[in-house]
């Protein structure tokens, strides 16, 4: 084996380990197992771990294997792997010693479909969950404010759009709540650490805007399939996928294409000038470069607006050696011990005023799938 193939299994393996521990602690709620336990298949099967090393290492190499392994696996109804995976509404099936077997099987048969796959495609995951550390954000945000003023949202990397419909869904932390009762989709995060900070009432949005590189369609019954395919597969992620995806597909919302980096300018002119403008990213920075996380924050300065920046991202590089914030915040040593355990969100806000004058700080620490919520 070459060298650079050494490395690319090693960083393949260490990658798809990190992901299985962020997601699935030992602490996790038992629907996590299966979780872990694909990528920790990733990371040791050998079937898995060769076609995870071909993948070029910018698309995510174990998250997109996974999603290409779901994907194929619904498609075909593969039996008896298709038994293990949750689909709406089904409940967590049971995860026994026949899956990996079943799992090492079915790569080996469809080794080149999945490689086309991975090909075809890039990893997009749309987990509406992450909406409740946005929440908690605007609740820390607007009580600071002291503001009942509306909001422009810019959804960065938004993908299909669910994260633009945050004000449609409903919030459970602990015995507080905000949002419909009778909306679709409720999100109740597991509480750790303070309490987090709930809105009094979920603000309201006078214009929105999803931007990605590539905005996803919906309507598109070969979008929705891969995007299913990119979710966890955890029976209330699959659960809230389904129904987000009916939300977004009946209140359409705008959505353009564009550089989060170099068209963030172009892209922010047009939003409402009266409303206090929020841009979200979930999970993007991260995989941005240095030189273009830097680009992004001093072009928030030229924006000539009060901004507010809600990040959840893991810190920066992926991987154990992780230890800078995608804003430029300090890190607590807590979401330094965190990122050496596994890949997990950390919270962060950084508001921005017209003169330029910047201020911010991490926040906390969230589940990449939505399961908690540790506030500091």
């Amino acid at each position: 084996m070459t060298s650079p193939e050494a490395e690319s299994r090693a960083r393949v393996r260490e990658q798809a380990l990190g992901i299985a521990a962020g997601w699935s602690p030992a602490d996790a709620p038992p629907s996590w197992a299966l979780t872990a336990e694909l990528f920790r298949a990733i990371a040791t099967e050998p079937e898995l771990l060769t076609l995870g090393a071909r993948i070029p290492a910018d698309r995510l190499p174990p998250l997109l294997l996974s999603a290409a392994i779901r994907c194929l696996v619904t498609r075909r109804r593969s039996e008896p792997l298709a038994r293990y995976f949750p689909t709406p509404g089904s409940g967590q099936p049971p995860l026994d010693r026949g899956f990996r077997p079943a799992l090492t099987a079915f790569t080996r048969e469809h080794a080149d479909e999945l490689a086309a796959l991975c090909a075809e495609h890039r990893y997009q995951m749309n987990e509406v969950a992450r909406s409740a550390d946005v929440v908690a954000v605007l609740g820390h945000v607007l009580g600071r404010l002291d503001t009942e003023r509306p909001i422009a949202l810019v959804d960065l990397g938004t993908g299909a759009g669910l994260g633009l419909h945050l004000d449609r869904y409903r919030y459970v932390f602990g015995e507080r709540a905000v949002g419909d009762p009778d909306a679709a989709v409720t999100v109740a995060p597991e509480l750790r650490g303070r309490p987090a900070p709930l809105p009094s009432r979920m603000p309201v949005i006078a214009d929105r805007l999803g931007v990605d590189v590539e905005p996803l369609d919906l309507d598109d019954e070969r979008v929705r399939d891969w995007l299913a395919a990119c979710i966890p597969p955890e029976t209330g992620a699959v659960d809230r996928f389904a129904a987000a995806s009916a939300v977004a597909r009946t209140h359409p919302a705008p959505m353009r294409r564009g550089d989060a980096v170099e068209d963030l300018l172009e892209l922010c002119r047009g939003m409402a000038e009266d409303a206090l403008l929020v841009l979200v990213d979930t999970y993007v920075h991260v995989f941005l470069t240095d030189p273009q996380r830097a680009a992004f924050r001093r072009r928030l300065r030229e924006l000539g607006r009060d901004v507010e920046w809600i990040s959840v991202d893991p810190l920066t590089p992926l991987g154990p050696d992780a230890c800078d914030s995608v804003q430029g915040l300090p890190v607590p040593p807590r979401a330094l011990q965190a990122s050496r355990a596994g890949v997990t969100g950390v919270v962060g806000h950084l508001s921005v005023g017209r003169d330029g004058r910047t201020s911010g700080e991490v926040l906390g620490l969230a589940h990449p799938g939505g399961a908690w919520l540790e506030w500091f």
